[in-house]
């Protein structure tokens, strides 16, 4: 008799996303399992950045359903899923650049009450990111490209998150800030946290991904194991520029 298979996470069922009066997203499937990271990649315009958003409660879908450890959340507002772990990192990063470095990282664990172990979760987040660390003090807005992208994704970490929607982490950045921070999420998901990660790098996307679905003009093209994709000639010249 064999074992039954845990259910994922976060699924996505047959969702459909509007930005604006268009129809952005048609109808798409997506699963994120427990301890994974799962990319999204595609062209600029194939929605991976609305469908993210949708997750996160920041855009409403237009249909389908939404669940996340086991509970239709499509109706849920934002604050609510990031009280339950869902917690997104916008592209552009959603920084205030008047606060301090300490006062955005501060902003992070908004939904908890747990000052102790906000406290302790904030000691590991700065053992992560030394060089944030030594900044505590400054506004944010007068942090590097890369230091803010860090803060970006060390305020997440105070909220606590079970999954991690990280939007477009490298776009911008200068390539070795880019091997950095991916270094830092690998270093998240080994701590036990799932990502979803939408990433016009491919190449990296593919290589940190145990799955990736591929997005073409709203809708899911291909899905399957990243290294697969990573190995299938079309995606290589189509996205890793190769000929």
């Amino acid at each position: 008799m064999h074992a039954e298979q845990p259910l994922p996470l976060l699924t996505l069922s047959g969702v459909h996303i509007d930005h604006g009066r268009q129809r952005a997203v048609h109808g798409i499937d997506l699963a994120l399992n427990e301890g994974e990271v799962v990319s999204l990649i595609g062209a600029n315009g194939a929605g991976k950045s609305t469908t993210l958003a949708a997750i996160a409660g920041v855009l409403p879908v237009a249909g389908g359903e939404i669940r996340y450890a086991g509970q239709a959340i499509q109706h849920w507002p934002a604050h609510r899923r990031v009280r339950h772990g869902l917690v997104l990192v916008p592209e552009g990063r959603g920084l205030f650049a008047r606060l301090t470095v300490a006062e955005n990282l501060r902003l992070g664990a908004y939904t908890r009450n747990d000052a102790q172990a906000v406290a302790a979760d904030l000691e590991r987040v700065l053992d992560w990111l030394p060089r944030i660390r030594e900044r505590l003090r400054q506004p944010a807005g007068t942090l590097s490209g890369g230091e803010q992208q860090m803060l970006a994704i060390g305020r997440a970490l105070l909220a606590r998150p079970r999954v991690l929607l990280l939007d477009e982490p490298s776009m911008g950045l200068a390539p070795r800030l880019v091997d950095a921070l991916f270094e830092l999420i690998e270093t998240i998901a080994r701590s036990g946290v799932s990502i979803l990660l939408v990433e016009q790098n491919a190449g990296l996307a593919l290589e940190l991904s145990q799955r990736t679905y591929l997005m073409t003009n709203g809708l899911i093209a291909r899905s399957g194991a990243a290294a697969a994709l990573r190995d299938d000639p079309a995606v290589r010249r189509a996205y890793l520029g190769e000929p």
